[in-house]
């Protein structure tokens, strides 16, 4: 038994630090984490159950932001709350989808999440810009896109989502870090319910999961407050491990496309 539990708390102990830390590029590892290093053998289980896992880290992470005044809630909430459409719209299309091909277009989007984090996340130039109509509205648009992708492949979509809080509002990269952790816990727990309803999450192992991520999200939140204004180096080490196992996706996914 404690073999069978090992992997799963390691494993959400690797998401729960990164999304605690940069709010986003540990979940991106969960699904091929839950197939190749714990065990799930069907793809669709394994987007379901790591969509809840990553839900309930996200919303744990997110607490400890709060109280450390890294959330902008009025932003967050627009965010959540319009790209939930998004994620569950993209989590019934992604239900229809082979499980080996979605894995395969999975892997693909890995290695543009990897480039992504290799670019330099640098703290806003400009000054915070209100959060008026026409920041709400710019705010809308990248939450329907990015809750849209983070349902269609059962990821959490902070890569995504602190980046287009950053464009949309210019607050710094510590507020977009804890604000985005609403939308993360919200589009995962849309994709998760989803999914859940068709019978494709794996409880025992979410849960073992979850447990593992909420010990990481504490360590990588702490760290994230110490490390505020420079995180480069920590994400060049999270985007090779993801090219690493974007490459070991592919691989396993290519038949589906070539056969």
């Amino acid at each position: 038994m404690l073999a069978n539990i090992g992997p799963a708390l390691a494993s959400g102990g690797l998401v729960g630090f990164s999304l605690g830390l940069v709010g986003g590029g540990g979940s991106i590892l969960a699904t091929p984490l839950l197939l190749y290093v714990v065990g799930v053998t069907q793809p669709h289980i394994a987007i379901g159950t790591s969509a809840l896992a990553v839900s309930v880290n996200a919303f744990a992470n997110l607490i400890g932001h709060a109280r450390s005044g890294n959330v902008r809630w009025r932003c967050a909430i627009v965010f959540a709350g319009v790209g939930t459409f998004g994620a569950l719209a993209g989590s019934t299309l992604g239900k229809l989808v082979d499980g080996e091909r979605l894995l395969f277009l999975f892997g693909l989007l890995m290695i543009l999440v990897g480039v992504m984090m290799l670019r330099p996340r640098k703290a806003a130039a400009s000054a915070e810009r209100p959060a008026d109509l026409r920041t709400c509205l710019i705010t809308a648009a990248v939450a329907f896109a990015a809750g849209s992708a983070s349902g269609f492949f059962g990821i959490g979509g902070g890569f995504l989502i602190v980046p287009g809080l950053i464009l949309a509002t210019g607050m710094p990269t510590i507020k977009a870090v804890g604000s985005s952790l609403l939308a993360v816990g919200s589009f995962g727990l849309a994709t998760a319910l989803n999914y859940a309803a068709s019978g494709l999450v794996d409880w025992p192992v979410a849960f073992e999961f979850i447990a593992g991520g909420i010990i990481g999200g504490i360590l990588g939140m702490m760290l994230a407050n110490r490390l505020s204004a420079g995180k480069d180096t920590l994400n060049r080490v999270f985007a090779a491990l993801i090219f690493v196992v974007a490459a070991y996706v592919l691989y396993r996914s290519a038949g589906a496309f070539i056969g």
